[in-house]
């Protein structure tokens, strides 16, 4: 990868890989670009497919635009790229706060991936019949991969809210406390909406999990993320430690100002 920007190259705890800071969020959406092509190619040179998770948010979408670029698009076999979702809110499709109707929009449209190769989260279904269906289509997808290795998707992507939130696993919630289901759907009171989610156990069977934070509003947040007490019932993001796979983390120098 090409590290122009990187201000700083740190270790966290020993359940982390690493953490990488660049200059602003042009930079790290630049690094974020070529993070995701260095691991599709791997990916697919290994074992013919690539499987990635998505995130919704404002960081992310500045990846998802990058990905779409002349420069980046034709560095990936995207006729092996399965794409999923990682949380979505129970709206329809067409609906602007729809986490696959953005990826739609900003990228996916943009690219040469197969229909069938486009996995989202019904949203206009009830939350609970969402759930149900996309762990099925969990499960039937990674059946194989499961059996053999033990993990999920090649890369799943994450935001961090300013509650510490992940994917929509929020403060508080009985999702962050699932051992079994890889989906759950929850009323999210915090926001007020429903959502639908991958739970811990799907994230953390990942082989790569990679958070994108940018901002100066997610500076206090991140410092305790990273350099408080574990408590995850209080600060989500905490929990997402990959069994056997890389965590790694990509911030801005705005959002790392306090580490």
């Amino acid at each position: 990868m090409n590290t122009s920007g990187v201000v700083a190259a740190t270790w966290a705890k020993s359940w982390m890989t690493g953490t990488r800071i660049y200059l602003d969020a042009d930079l790290l959406a630049q690094a974020a670009a070529e993070h995701v092509v260095a691991l599709a190619g791997q990916a697919i040179a290994r074992q013919g497919r690539f499987s990635v998770a998505l995130s919704g948010g404002s960081t992310p979408r500045a990846l998802y635009a990058r990905l779409a670029t002349e420069d980046f698009a034709p560095q990936i076999d995207w006729s092996n790229v399965h794409v999923f979702w990682g949380d979505e809110r129970c709206v329809p499709p067409e609906h602007p706060d729809s986490n696959y109707g953005m990826a739609r929009q900003i990228l996916l449209d943009h690219v040469p991936i197969p229909a069938p190769n486009v996995h989202p989260i019904h949203g206009e279904l009830e939350p609970a019949e969402a759930a149900l269906q996309y762990e099925r289509i969990l499960r039937t997808f990674f059946a194989r991969t499961t059996q053999e290795s033990g993990t999920t998707f090649d890369l799943v992507l994450l935001g961090l809210g300013t509650d510490g939130h992940t994917a929509s696993l929020f403060p508080r919630t009985d999702p962050l406390h699932e051992k079994n289901r890889w989906v759950a759907a929850h009323y999210a009171d915090a926001v007020g909406v429903w959502r639908v989610t991958i739970t811990p156990p799907a994230i953390n069977a990942a082989t790569h999990v990679t958070f994108l934070v940018s901002g100066t509003d997610k500076a206090q947040t991140l410092q305790q993320v990273l350099g408080g007490p574990y408590q995850p019932d209080l600060l989500p993001a905490q929990i997402i430690r990959p069994f056997s796979g890389r965590l790694l983390w990509l911030l801005d120098a705005a959002a790392a100002a306090l580490l």
